[in-house]
């Protein structure tokens, strides 16, 4: 079983204390090391998900893998590089992140985490799944309230309006729930769980646990 080297660990480490071309093209064999490492680990986490979860079959690890250069363009943090690895794993790809829930975990030291649900949806899709929790909540809470969803994930998460959404009463029974601009759940991993034998099973059962909301979530 794919396990995470400490030594890719260690990478991005010293990848957050040294985020500077210079540096990442003299350590470039570790950067590749530390990348195929996690890539490998991301296809036996696929493999896995398609027992329970077949409409991913097919997927490979590279069109889910993100890039480890950050887009500097718009941002007042100029660093180049990433100092984690992320992989969102969704019917076809990441590219696909804003159209369908999935499955997104990124390992990073002191900072490993698994999420899933809808990340900022566009408005067709939240309408849509604000429509769906107004028609049908028992389904919504049934899934939340599961134990398996309780142990890995407590509880939605996200930001919310401040106010009712659009169409909506402010007594609206589900006002909370509707004011929610993400439905997100997330489950953070220590590095000594990443590193261990047991951090496969550990992200296989986490988003075993995620698939009903993602189901839930994907409404078209």
């Amino acid at each position: 079983m794919e396990t995470i080297k400490k030594s890719t660990l260690d990478f991005l480490t010293a990848i957050k204390c040294n985020n500077n071309r210079d540096w990442f093209l003299a350590n470039r064999p570790s950067y590749l090391d530390a990348k195929d490492n996690f890539e490998s680990f991301v296809q036996g986490v696929i493999d896995r998900i398609i027992l329970f979860d077949p409409i991913i079959k097919g997927l490979e690890a590279k069109s889910c893998v993100f890039r480890i250069n950050r887009d500097i363009r718009f941002s007042n943090d100029k660093s180049p590089y990433k100092s984690h690895f992320g992989a969102f794993i969704v019917r076809g790809g990441k590219k696909n992140g804003d159209k369908y829930a999935g499955y997104y975990f990124h390992i990073e030291p002191g900072a490993s985490i698994m999420a899933g649900g809808a990340y900022t949806p566009p408005a067709p899709w939240l309408s849509a799944i604000r429509e769906k929790i107004s028609d049908s909540p028992e389904e919504f809470m049934k899934i939340t309230g599961e134990k398996d969803f309780i142990k890995y994930f407590k509880s939605i998460d996200g930001e919310k309006l401040k106010t009712a959404p659009k169409g909506y009463p402010k007594d609206h029974p589900q006002i909370e729930l509707l004011k929610y601009k993400s439905y997100l759940v997330v489950n953070e991993a220590p590095d000594k769980l990443v590193l261990s034998k047991d951090y496969m099973d550990h992200v296989v059962k986490t988003f075993k646990a995620m698939k009903p909301l993602n189901d839930y979530l994907n409404v078209y």
